[in-house]
């Protein structure tokens, strides 16, 4: 399985990594990418940036070192009902959104019942693109009920590679309970990198081991296709003119 974008990125805004935009683009160039979203974590993280940062990403171009470069944002789910640190008339401005769990940004865990709630309740924000390591035990969640919520919606479910190799590392059987449903239940996956540094900027090794050992096929995984991703976010309003 050979992968061509790498959706799911950060920069040095995010507070806790360490290289800017232009560095993480390069790396995706020199590794022969086709494709970076820059996804830094909303304003509820400690470090993170501030509004402004989000509604400013217009300055940077879509194209860089002959890469695309889609302007985005690593949400954070703030309320049992879903609810993320930047309002929508801010998310509707960006190439792609994602929404996910982190400790001491307004929600944390609650139980399976209402961490799953509030984890639909995201998804079914119509900015939002999908969910990130929804795999994370540290948030449990009704595995069965996201991998069908995100596919009647028409979302992404991530299989995060950081959470194999980096941090969360008691994911992997959660990661791949995911991945067997979204096999059984025709639900589209991403593969992100979630890299914080340019030397991890398209690493996928892991993470692809699990989509190919439940017999999810290259369909199924949204980045093995660039024309894919675009028309993903063109049926949602994303790519414009």
């Amino acid at each position: 399985m050979k992968l061509v974008a790498d959706l799911h990125t950060h920069s040095v805004t995010s507070g806790h990594a360490y290289c800017t935009i232009n560095e993480m683009v390069q790396a995706a160039a020199d590794i022969g990418l086709e494709m970076i979203a820059i996804t830094d974590h909303g304003p509820n993280m400690p470090g993170g940036p501030h509004l402004y940062y989000f509604g400013n990403l217009r300055v940077i171009p879509s194209t860089i070192s002959g890469i695309q470069v889609l302007k985005g944002i690593e949400a954070n789910i703030v309320s049992p009902s879903g609810e993320l640190d930047l309002p929508d008339r801010m998310l509707q401005k960006l190439d792609i959104v994602f929404a996910g769990f982190h400790s001491h940004t307004g929600y944390d865990d609650s139980g399976i019942v209402r961490n799953t709630q509030a984890m639909i309740g995201a998804l079914e924000n119509p900015y939002v693109d999908g969910i990130v390591h929804p795999g994370n035990p540290v948030f449990p969640v009704d595995i069965a009920e996201i991998v069908t919520a995100a596919r009647d919606l028409g979302k992404l479910m991530e299989i995060n590679n950081a959470s194999l190799t980096v941090t969360r590392l008691e994911s992997l059987e959660n990661c791949i309970k995911f991945a067997e449903l979204a096999a059984e239940k025709g639900a589209t996956v991403v593969i992100g990198s979630d890299a914080h540094h340019t030397s991890l900027v398209g690493r996928f090794d892991d993470a692809i081991k699990i989509v190919k050992s439940v017999g999810l096929s290259d369909e199924y995984v949204i980045n093995t296709d660039v024309r894919k991703i675009t028309e993903f976010l063109r049926g949602r309003g994303k790519v414009r003119g």
